[in-house]
């Protein structure tokens, strides 16, 4: 398996909606497929580049995707792991978003900002959340330094608004999302809430009915 590859940049290209370009290492040449990001940013002709490289073999033949980053990489091969995300609309969400605001959306399950991506609606972005969401913040939350605006505020002034445990405040956030609501008002209803008072601040079901009591209100 091809994992990275150094050599002279030898022409750029775009077909469509698809970015690449051939990059000559020692005599051959590698078409090497990269986001539109990426594409922007490359050194003119004749240029020395590196890229990591993910390998894809099909049926239909072989395809390479390029990144500037290790992590790009590794964040592009957890796109394409989940279901009904293929690498075009994995280089879409690439291209659309910074590394660190693809992941920060993922895992605040923000819809709105992944639904920027093209081809991406509103069930992927869930599904991208849901499927994803733990295994990122695992992997790349410490060097990327994930905001919970949530944890910002317990952490804060000391108000005295009583918020839930962060595993039950990460369910809350994941379960609301995906029943339509952007991370903003989930927030203000989680802060309004614990600013209530509420009984048993580790209940989950609890939190969750008035949560969606106090977001119903605020609809009316």
């Amino acid at each position: 398996m091809i994992g990275w590859l150094q050599g002279r940049l030898a022409e750029r290209w775009q077909q469509a909606n698809r970015c690449g370009l051939l990059l000559v290492c020692h005599g051959v040449g590698y078409e090497v497929q990269v986001s539109r990001r990426q594409w922007e940013r490359l050194p003119d002709r004749e240029a020395e580049l590196s890229l990591f490289v993910h390998q894809a073999i099909r049926e239909d033949g072989w395809t390479l995707y390029g990144f500037g980053e290790r992590h790009e990489r590794d964040l592009f091969r957890e796109l394409v792991a989940v279901t009904g995300v293929g690498p075009q609309m994995a280089l879409g969400l690439l291209a659309t978003l910074a590394t660190e605001e693809l992941v920060r959306a993922i895992v605040q399950a923000d819809l709105r900002l992944l639904a920027r991506a093209p081809g991406v609606g509103k069930r992927t972005a869930e599904r991208l959340s849901v499927e994803l969401r733990s295994r990122l913040q695992e992997r790349f939350g410490a060097g990327l330094e994930l905001a919970d605006p949530l944890a910002d505020q317990e952490a804060g002034d000391g108000d005295g608004e009583a918020l839930p445990a962060a595993a039950t405040r990460e369910e809350l956030q994941l379960t609301l999302a995906a029943l339509g609501y952007e991370p903003l008002e989930i927030n203000r209803a989680l802060r309004a809430v614990g600013g209530q008072g509420l009984a048993g601040a580790e209940d989950g079901e609890a939190w969750l009915r008035e949560s969606l009591r106090w977001l119903s209100r605020q609809a009316a």
